[in-house]
């Protein structure tokens, strides 16, 4: 566990500003941040602080750091919405090890929300930070001669693991798992994250575009968000593969609605995160059937929940809610214990911040947490892609090879268009 060190409380001022343009555009190309979706949320650069942490207690380790860091700031916010003020970026690993987790408090933050935009400037030595100048930046630069390559396992080798899954699930083992696979990226340069930041966000505006500490994508799952009382969760599970041709599917649509694998591996992942979010709630509204969400590439069943924390809840921050709910079984597997045991012992991949939660926090506790998904892992000239799939009793092997290879598509195309 690591801290780059606070020499004095921090002093934050937040200012309104005029229309800045497009927020992934105003990013520098060294460790950019960012959680933007149909053109709102906040993007930062520079590190006043941050946390890094490994293990089961990563969660609570970390929410305890950001508490401490705000509890004695200084804060001048002329405009107080959510994400202004003190907000940390973070990314989690998806499991207890391997792999490490981190908070990062930027030195700069730009936010938009409903006609308004901001600036952040944040100082860590206990002196009133600058103004909100924002820096001139270079045009993000185009990924060249990506090469692709297999990651953990083959294709044909991940198929055996599946199998391996169904037959598990058809003993009686558990009823679900979730199986992830990963391929291998590799550039002549280190790639300017920005270029595919730009072409996710444009591509797939409906989803949550982000980038912590390497960790990039373009999240179609919100695993939780608290806002001034208020929680909301996106819950997917259940994935068709779309072909291009819009009556086929329209069809396709209604086959996924109907479909008895699909809605069982649905409905056990909104039980599981209805579950978690019981007793952080008052009340709570769980549809009792999802919706279609279409994507450019695939469409996913899909559940919409909604809260009211009660007086619990209230202390509670967006991401103690999000260690709550993780892992859910859209990505881990029901019963959730068993199905991590299956994922270590059969997967052969370390899935690192993969599946993990991903957001930002503000110092009220406010926040947005996504699921680490249709992501890469970016180490300078070589990336990581990911991609996972739900498999239950009626899983076929070579059709969840098909899902798997829909879902790199987003960040395939973020690289080479």
């Amino acid at each position: 566990m690591t801290t780059l060190p606070v020499s004095a409380p921090m002093v934050v001022r937040t200012t309104e500003v005029p229309d800045p343009g497009p927020l992934l555009e105003l990013l520098p190309e060294d460790h950019p941040m960012a959680w933007v979706r149909r053109g709102e949320g906040i993007v930062g650069w520079g590190q006043a602080a941050r946390f890094d942490t490994i293990g089961a207690n990563r969660f609570v380790a970390a929410d305890r750091w950001w508490r401490r860091m705000v509890g004695t700031a200084v804060v001048r916010d002329e405009v107080r919405l959510p994400g202004t003020g003190p907000v940390a970026f973070g990314s989690f690993a998806f499991d207890d090890v391997p792999g490490s987790s981190s908070l990062v408090l930027p030195d700069t933050v730009v936010g938009h929300r409903s006609g308004r935009w901001w600036v952040t400037t944040i100082d860590v030595t206990g002196n009133l930070p600058g103004g909100a100048a924002l820096p001139a930046v270079s045009p993000a630069r185009r990924p060249l001669s990506v090469v692709y390559g297999d990651g953990s396992r083959s294709g044909t080798e991940w198929q055996g693991i599946v199998a391996e899954a169904v037959r598990r699930i058809t003993a009686g083992e558990l009823e679900k798992v979730v199986l992830a696979r990963d391929l291998v990226a590799e550039c002549p340069e280190p790639v300017d994250i920005r270029w595919p930041l730009q072409r996710l966000s444009a591509g797939y505006p409906h989803c949550w575009t982000f980038s912590v500490d390497g960790m990039i994508g373009a999240t179609p799952e919100l695993l939780i968000r608290r806002e001034r009382g208020l929680i909301t969760s996106r819950v997917l599970a259940g994935t068709i593969r779309r072909t291009g041709d819009d009556e086929h599917d329209l069809a396709l649509a209604a086959s996924l609605a109907r479909s008895s694998k699909d809605l069982e591996e649905h409905e056990y992942a909104v039980r599981s995160v209805a579950d978690a979010l019981a007793p952080f709630c008052s009340s709570m509204n769980v549809p009792e059937a999802p919706f279609v969400l279409h994507l450019p590439n695939v469409m996913h069943l899909a559940t919409d929940l909604a809260g009211v924390t009660d007086a619990a809840g209230d202390g509670a921050t967006a991401l103690a809610m999000a260690a709550a709910l993780h892992p859910s079984a859209a990505v881990g597997g029901t019963p959730t214990a068993v199905a991590l045991d299956v994922i270590r012992e059969i997967e052969g991949l370390d899935r690192a911040r993969y599946a993990g939660p991903v957001g930002w926090m503000d110092a009220r506790g406010d926040g947005e947490w996504g699921i680490a998904l249709r992501s890469a892992e970016v180490s300078g000239d070589r990336l990581r892609l990911f991609a996972g799939c739900g498999i239950v009793a009626g899983s076929d092997p070579a059709a969840e090879l098909a899902e798997s290879v829909a879902k790199l598509v987003p960040m395939r195309d973020a690289l080479s268009s």
